[in-house]
């Protein structure tokens, strides 16, 4: 994962950073995920928008509640502002637009968050407090708007702060949130195979109680697995990170002691 934002200027005393070398530039296969993520948001969105491009109730995917009239409009809202999201966290997580062109980095960060996430979470918040597959479905829901409002509003926060390695970590976890709609669908196609034998039997043939109950799941699976995987990912990364600096100290100090690297035939003198 990469940050969301420019990172800092080192501090005085303290090397820049190098430029990449022709060796380091062909590291492009330490990222397999970037291009398949990419097609994946693309077709996603290719299946999802047309239905409330058109504008028309009828082709929404999800029931309006009989109850709410405004759903549909706040849904479509939604939706749109929601792939605004998702698209601009795809340029995001791409390195070379982070390294190369900082300043659209910075600009494509703010669109993301005030022209995707706050009113897509905002909007969300009411469409899913009125979600037509019952109450479990509707607390995730909220729950997932009021998260992804957050995490996010925290990363922003840090960045705005120069705290770049918490705005990193809370951006990750946005970024988790964001794609986790991907990760319902899925869940929604498992949980149909799973369930389809007890259709008429812990169903009884009715399918509004069936999908209610997929939705239930999903609802749930999609965005929580996604920030449980999200924040493996940050421990891991911290480990990592932090075995790096103690192998690097401990050559550090070999090599002050006259036992390093730098002149194995030192001690021997």
């Amino acid at each position: 994962m990469t940050q969301l934002i420019d990172e800092p200027v080192p501090p005085a005393g303290r090397s820049p950073r190098r430029a990449a070398t022709p060796a380091t530039r062909r590291r492009w296969w330490r990222r397999p995920w970037i291009v398949p993520l990419a097609l994946v948001v693309v077709a996603f969105l290719t299946f999802s928008l047309p239905p409330y491009l058109s504008f028309d109730p009828a082709n929404s995917r999800v029931p309006a509640p009989p109850d709410f009239a405004p759903h549909f409009p706040l849904l479509v809202g939604h939706v749109l502002f929601g792939s605004v999201a998702m698209l601009t966290c795809l340029h995001q997580i791409w390195p070379w637009l982070r390294r190369r062109n900082r300043a659209a980095h910075r600009i494509v960060g703010r669109v993301y968050v005030f022209g995707g996430v706050l009113p897509a979470g905002l909007l969300g918040l009411t469409v899913g407090a009125f979600s037509p597959y019952g109450p479990t479905a509707r607390i995730s829901d909220v729950l997932l708007a009021l998260l992804w409002l957050a995490v996010t509003g925290a990363g922003f926060r840090m960045a705005v702060k120069g705290r770049y390695a918490e705005h990193r970590r809370w951006m990750i976890r946005s970024f988790a949130l964001t794609m986790s709609i991907i990760t319902n669908r899925l869940w929604a196609v498992v949980m149909a195979i799973v369930l389809a034998p007890q259709l008429e039997t812990t169903y009884g043939g009715d399918q509004a109680r069936f999908a209610a109950a997929i939705a239930s799941v999903t609802t749930w699976a999609g965005w929580v697995l996604s920030l449980l995987i999200a924040e493996w990912w940050l421990d891991r990364d911290a480990t990592r990170r932090d075995c790096g600096r103690s192998t690097r100290s401990t050559r550090s100090a070999a090599v002050a002691a006259g036992g390093g690297p730098a002149d194995p035939g030192r001690g021997r003198r």
